[in-house]
């Protein structure tokens, strides 16, 4: 595979937070980042070397951009499909289009993760009224409704308990193909970031727990309370999806967990770095980012042990003005992502404690 030297250009479509830190860990290694995104004011262009300011479907800035870097990726996964095949001809993209395109599509990532024999809650399709109720009498309540693309922190989804609850679906997915999936009874929601090479080497870190509020991530921790296998299986389970996906770069693997069975049910994949991996950057001996572009680089693939006991937490709108306590604390590490405006639920920043072994 094609080995990116130290001192290249990484192309990052893509400007929100994640492309901020993919950039800043990349300057690490002598990398220049050329960030593509058509937001003017997105944070990540506040440390690339390199901006283009256009939109994903502008196919001649898109085919300048591409023979402008030597590799490129992406920081979120809502980049369109024929952005990532335009930019895939002139240059090494990593992830690929296939792994891009599985996880957009929730019917096509729940096909995917079966048939590499990882568990999911049961599913249907539907986009009807009628479909709806039919796959509503197959899978039963509780069950959630949610459409196939660009659903994130709880966008575009229903949770179906009564027969009332079925009237907002069709008006919160606005007929647009979508899912209905059996509820999971769970006692924990956890995530695996793993990362896999250019040439195929995988290394996963310790699995977090996860705690959501109103369906963002409040806080994760390391390490989950969960026992030493079940660790171990949810590890085996994210190699599974990564190879599977012939995948290159980091994604992160979301699953819930059962205690009293020790199964575990997988929720999602993301195609990229994560908001559940933010606590590697001071808690592990390599970051999530700078693992990242070392996948894609094909660089060898850092150590992922965890420091110590590790919390991390999200600051959402108005939290980040009330930062000084955070810079008062000496086990704090506080992160500011450079939006301007912290609207409600927005994601400015985020802060993580470690407590060294």
């Amino acid at each position: 595979m094609t080995q990116i030297a130290p001192g290249g250009t990484i192309g990052i479509l893509g400007g929100g937070q994640l492309g901020r830190m993919l950039a800043l860990a990349a300057a690490n290694f002598g990398y220049r980042c050329h960030v593509f995104c058509p937001d003017k004011n997105s944070p990540a262009f506040h440390v690339a070397d390199v901006v283009t300011i256009a939109d994903y479907e502008d196919e001649e800035a898109l085919e300048a951009f591409a023979r402008a870097v030597d590799v490129a990726t992406y920081e979120f996964e809502n980049v369109p499909g024929v952005t990532a095949e335009l930019v895939a001809r002139d240059t090494l993209l990593r992830p690929g289009v296939r792994a891009l395109k599985t996880t957009q599509d929730r019917l096509l990532e729940k096909d995917f993760l079966n048939a590499s024999g990882v568990k999911t809650a049961p599913y249907m399709a539907f986009e009807t009224a009628d479909e709806l109720q039919a796959a509503i009498k197959e899978i039963g309540r509780p069950c959630v409704a949610k459409t196939r693309r660009f659903g994130y922190d709880g966008k575009g989804q229903v949770m179906i308990k009564a027969r009332s609850d079925i009237d907002r679906v069709i008006e919160v997915t606005g007929g647009q193909p979508a899912i209905l999936e059996g509820f999971v009874n769970f006692d924990r929601e956890v995530s695996v970031v793993v990362a896999r090479s250019a040439s195929g080497d995988v290394a996963a870190f310790p699995v977090s727990e996860n705690v959501h509020t109103n369906h963002i991530l409040d806080t994760t921790s390391v390490p989950a309370k969960i026992s030493d296998m079940v660790e171990a299986k949810a590890k085996v389970m994210a190699t599974r999806v990564a190879n599977a996906l012939e995948y290159v770069g980091v994604m992160a693997v979301e699953m819930f967990v059962s205690d009293g069975s020790g199964e575990i049910v997988v929720n999602e994949i993301a195609p990229r770095v994560h908001n559940s991996g933010h606590w590697t950057i001071e808690g592990a001996e390599t970051s999530q980012f700078e693992q990242h572009i070392r996948a894609i680089c094909d660089l060898p693939l850092g150590p992922t042990d965890a420091r110590g006991n590790v919390r991390m937490k999200n600051l959402l709108g108005a939290d980040i003005l009330d930062f000084e306590p955070y810079l008062e604390d000496p086990k704090a590490h506080f992160h500011h992502y450079g939006k301007k405006e912290p609207r409600p639920g927005r994601k400015m920043g985020h802060v993580t404690w470690v407590d060294v072994k």
